[in-house]
């Protein structure tokens, strides 16, 4: 039954996803309504009849036949309930469905004895345009294997795809680390090289795991110096790019690095690059972040998992002169109903010298998680970071293993003086091409609570201050308060700071307007 009162309950902006559309399953994404506060769950209908409910904004339809087209729309349901009417009707086709190539079936052995990196390749080598490259249940150990258009990699549950503990079945290769093109070591998954042109439709499913034994290749990689370290898993350049259901794991370097890729779909996805899914901690291993889209655009990252030892997820676009003149930013990047068990949150930046421009951040939770996010844009990056909002979040951190140093600074946390142990937020520098500008950030309906450090630090330059932040519906407690330096057009409204061990608000050159408490 739908009233009229229900109209401000209807759900948003109803798609699907390119990448996500597959064989015998689609995925679905939609905004809250306006009014949200009276909303139950939301129904999924599918060719007029429900398919199921759920209380996030995702929802993948399963169970689907090949090659068919299905209308889809979904509808809120109220605490009392009454049902909205329904969302915009999409029209969503699934794909056809494609032969399988069992690796099995070209050699390859189960046991952490068998290197299996010939014949893993020589499935991927085999499948046929739309087909899968299939790995069974058990551990299957593999060097750097390398992927083609329109192909999925598909680990069974129950299945691992191990890297080799052994640096050289690695090949050194050029590709971006840190914002610049070095040599690096090939990462456990890889795409192969597309001769500058892009590779399209690749997805990586299954219920199983990449583990790319990464406390043995960090201690060898790093030994032998020929590149840089590999990471789990690396895609360059490719269109359509689906992550689903898989566990990625133990990476030597970050763990999922997307370069030059555009409509990415990450969909129920755990990473864990701190300790395993049991929480051992995983040795000797540094700057292990979890998924960083790199001069990615129109990406998607909804119902996944990343406990990380380094930021969670880190959208970068290039470092300093070469991200300038390459200048493929990162944009339109949606990050929604995820969860975040440890590192340091969603990051913008800092490698940002081709541009960052509208990300979204919302429904997210961050548990013993230093920072929700980190915007961070420090002298010599140039370019622009703008329209990054952060909404409906909470974070709890009781962790003290971190706290506040060159590297974050607050669990909300704008900072253009990242990597400085120093700084003078009044020493004017000579403004250049290396110049960075950050604009209309938003923080809204924001709860936290972090024993680390500052519940919220924003530091522009004196040269370049920060421009349009407003923090909206802010109740944060931390063990320092809310810090604001070289600030233009700073709006606080509903904002409650409260510090444990300093002074509740602290500004230099940053008038707000608002209220605060």
């Amino acid at each position: 039954m739908t009233t009229g009162t229900d109209r401000d309950l209807t759900a948003l902006h109803l798609l699907s996803p390119p990448a996500s559309q597959r064989a015998d399953s689609i995925a679905l994404l939609w905004d809250k309504p306006a009014d949200t506060a009276d909303i139950a769950c939301y129904r999924v209908y599918v060719n007029g009849s429900i398919h199921g409910i759920g209380t996030a904004t995702d929802y993948t339809v399963t169970g689907l036949t090949p090659s068919q087209e299905y209308e889809v729309y979904v509808c809120a349901v109220s605490k009392t309930g009454s049902v909205s009417p329904p969302s915009r009707k999409v029209l969503v086709s699934t794909r056809s469905a494609g032969e399988r190539f069992d690796i099995t079936a070209f050699g390859a052995v189960k046991g952490r004895e068998n290197l299996n990196t010939q014949a893993i390749q020589a499935a991927i080598d085999a499948c046929s345009p739309g087909g899968t490259v299939y790995v069974p249940e058990g551990v299957f150990v593999t060097g750097a294997i390398f992927l083609k258009s329109n192909m999925s990699l598909y680990i069974e549950k129950g299945g691992v795809l191990l890297g080799s503990g052994h640096a050289e079945d690695y090949p050194v290769m050029t590709y971006r680390w840190e914002g610049r093109e070095q040599l690096c070591y090939a990462s456990l998954v890889n795409t192969g090289d597309s001769n500058g042109e892009p590779l399209e439709y690749i997805t990586i499913e299954g219920g199983g795991t990449i583990d790319a034994n990464g406390t043995a290749l960090f201690k060898q990689e790093m030994a032998e110096k020929k590149g840089f370290r590999g990471r789990a898993v690396c895609l360059r350049n490719v269109d359509y790019v689906y992550l689903k259901d898989i566990a990625v794991r133990h990476s030597p370097a970050w763990c999922v690095h997307l370069i030059y890729c555009n409509h990415v779909s990450v969909n129920h996805v755990s990473i864990h690059t701190k300790t395993d899914e049991y929480g051992r901690r995983y040795g000797n291993i540094y700057n292990g972040d979890g998924l960083n889209p790199d001069s990615c655009s129109d990406v998607y990252i909804f119902n996944s998992m990343i406990a990380s030892q380094d930021d969670c997820i880190a959208i970068k676009s290039g470092r300093d002169e070469e991200g300038r003149k390459v200048g493929i930013p990162s944009r339109d990047i949606r990050i929604t109903n995820c969860r975040f068990k440890s590192g340091f949150g969603v990051a913008i930046g800092s490698e940002m010298a081709g541009g960052i421009h509208n990300v979204r951040v919302s429904g997210c939770t961050f548990e013993e998680v230093y920072s929700i996010g980190t915007v961070k844009a420090p002298r010599g990056r140039g370019a622009v970071i703008e329209n990054i909002v952060y909404e409906d979040c909470t974070l709890t951190n009781y962790s003290l293993e971190h706290g506040d140093c060159e590297w974050f600074r607050g669990a909300i946390n704008i900072d253009q003086f990242y990597s400085q142990k120093e700084y003078d937020p009044n020493l004017l520098a000579e403004v250049n091409e290396g110049t960075s500008i950050i604009r209309d950030i938003r923080f809204r309906n924001i709860v936290l609570d972090t024993h680390a450090g500052n519940a919220v630090f924003m530091a522009g330059l004196p040269e370049s201050p920060l421009q349009n932040i407003v923090l909206e519906n802010v109740a944060a407690i931390g063990k320092y308060g809310l810090k604001a330096y070289n600030i233009t057009g700073l709006s606080m409204n509903n904002v409650s700071v409260v510090s444990r061990e300093d002074e509740h608000y602290k500004f230099l050159n940053a008038g707000y307007t608002g209220n605060v408490s």
